[in-house]
């Protein structure tokens, strides 16, 4: 089970884990761009949401000093590998492209990615079914690599910058659907801007495209701060922090082996 290899790890991280300086600063990378409910910055300046409530209680449980850093999406990757921060907690699906260039800790969340369109169309998450519509995508997503390789023959791939940008277009009637995280999607048709819209169903899953779920993401060869992390997701998960956490904003588990 994987809570049970994550509590293994956790075990291994207590050697590992030495290796992360307990007077460094681990910079934590997050979108800047807003994401409801997972992260977005309140008028004060301060970030908030599910995501930033897990890196809180992860780098407590694993006694690390963290500092969440913002960055741009499409440059979130590069500014790991380039040392502008040590690891990425910003809704990265673990994958094998992105296996190629760095690491990932353990799973902390893993949701059903979902096509969401007006209340009125009758569109289904298939290929069959968007074929001739315009289908609205967040740039250097899954969701952009899966809608080029399901949809991108029959249907028109509009890409933006954010989530948020896709969603306003979908509101004004510029786009006929979007692709994105379920969660985030449910988040949006609740609000009164998004009441327009609903979930029209799940994409059909493809793990090499879509990913694993959604780890911490972490430079090649940086095992302690992986080990590290995988420590403090274990203690969460099995001390009821993250269940608690989640309890706060969804009415179920995004955590599933």
């Amino acid at each position: 089970m994987m809570l049970n290899k994550l509590m293994a790890a956790g075990l291994a991280a207590a050697v590992l884990g030495a290796g992360v300086a307990s007077a460094d600063v681990v910079k934590i990378g997050i979108a800047a761009e807003p994401y409801p409910p997972f992260a977005s910055m309140e008028a004060s300046g301060n970030w908030v949401g599910w995501e930033v409530e897990i890196i809180d209680a992860v780098c407590a449980a694993a006694k690390l000093d963290c500092a969440i850093t913002p960055v741009s999406w499409d440059g979130i990757i590069p500014s790991l590998t380039g040392h502008q921060i040590d690891a990425i907690m910003a809704s990265l699906s673990i994958t094998e492209e992105r296996l190629q260039t760095i690491d990932f800790s353990e799973p902390y969340y893993n949701t059903p990615a979902v096509i969401v369109a007006e209340k009125s169309m009758d569109i289904a998450a298939t290929p069959e079914s968007l074929a001739g519509k315009i289908i609205g995508i967040q740039a250097s997503t899954i969701h952009q690599a899966y809608a080029n390789a399901y949809f991108g023959a029959a249907a028109e791939i509009r890409v933006y910058q954010t989530q948020d940008e896709a969603n306003q277009d979908l509101v004004a009637g510029r786009i006929d659907a979007t692709q994105a995280d379920s969660i985030a999607m449910a988040d949006f048709v609740g609000t009164d801007a998004g009441a327009c819209c609903e979930i029209k169903g799940a994409v059909a899953n493809d793990e090499a495209i879509l990913g694993k779920g959604v780890g911490a993401g972490v430079r090649k060869g940086d095992d302690a701060l992986r080990e590290a992390l995988n420590a403090g997701i274990a203690t969460i998960l099995a001390d009821g922090t993250h269940a608690a956490i989640t309890a706060r904003y969804f009415t179920a588990s995004i955590y599933s082996e």
